[in-house]
């Protein structure tokens, strides 16, 4: 059977089309990975030229503390996993809300950091004996400490509870909570402060690099006495696939380092741990001596 020309002719010209369309295809992919590749290249150039800024710079440290001021406390609302353009410091990422003034207060959450303290430091000396700040909804300064309070009690009936009251009747069942006590106050009473800022650029936030600023200061001499600087980047640029949360992943790419892997972990308690270095706080007092 004879195929007619026309036939044939529009089943080349169909041909082509598709190998056309292939190729266009085939050339906007390669276009668009080679796009990321630079994109991602320029971003981590950046990053690194960031971290020769970066680092903590201890100017003078201070014993016997018993209080500090909180500046800021970090926001109650939910946090940053992944608005590129919102300065709310994702690197100085830490406990939120009355946690965070808890990180400060001895027996508060710093005691579930099981990482070492500052150096001469020991685990029982950490945090301070209270911590002063701006209520955030009347503007007035407040006085908290943080007290261990009996807030219910273990089911008796429990096998786990059972088990230990038969090896020992005394075995206490009551469930305790650390809770926040506030007084309000006229003046603040301690002299010194934390407190934290994003100095992230527009050029910065466009290529998914965050830096923070992690400022103690001298309230009564205005003198910063020590200060942390930090970058972090996000490798993949703000990619979700897989409903990654960038921010969270950026801090594994952060200096001064949070930890390569699973790095967001290492954020929480991060603002104690640097302040602590600076601000001793006063040691307990053995009875007796």
């Amino acid at each position: 059977m004879k195929i007619p020309i026309k036939t044939i002719l529009a089943s080349a010209l169909v041909a082509l089309m598709i190998f056309t369309t292939a190729c266009s295809s085939t050339e906007e992919a390669a276009k668009q990975k080679n796009e990321a590749r630079v994109r991602q290249e320029t971003a981590m150039r950046m990053w690194q030229e960031r971290c020769k800024q970066a680092g903590e710079r201890i100017h003078k440290t201070v014993d016997d503390v018993d209080g500090v001021f909180l500046l800021k406390i970090r926001p109650t609302k939910d946090l940053n996993y992944g608005d590129q353009f919102l300065l709310n410091d994702p690197y100085g990422n830490d406990v939120k809300g009355d946690g965070y003034i808890s990180l400060f207060l001895r027996g508060g959450n710093i005691d579930r950091d099981k990482r070492a303290p500052a150096a001469g430091l020991k685990i029982q000396d950490r945090g301070y004996q209270f911590v002063e700040t701006n209520d955030t909804e009347d503007g007035k300064i407040y006085k908290y400490i943080g007290k261990t309070k009996i807030v219910g009690e273990k089911d008796r009936t429990a096998p786990g509870v059972q088990a230990e009251l038969a090896r020992d009747p005394n075995y206490d069942t009551a469930i305790r909570a650390f809770v926040l006590d506030k007084t309000l106050i006229a003046h603040p009473q301690t002299r010194y402060g934390v407190t934290y800022d994003d100095i992230s650029t527009p050029e910065d936030r466009k290529y998914w690099i965050a830096g923070s600023s992690l400022k103690v200061i001298d309230l009564q001499t205005k003198e910063v006495i020590a200060e942390r600087i930090g970058y972090m980047v996000d490798w993949a640029q703000g990619s979700n696939a897989g409903n990654r949360s960038p921010w969270l992943f950026a801090a594994d790419n952060a200096c001064p380092p949070f930890a390569s892997r699973h790095g967001a972990l290492s954020q929480l308690g991060q603002t104690y741990r640097f302040v602590e270095q600076v601000l001793r706080p006063i040691q307990n007092k053995v009875k007796g001596k």
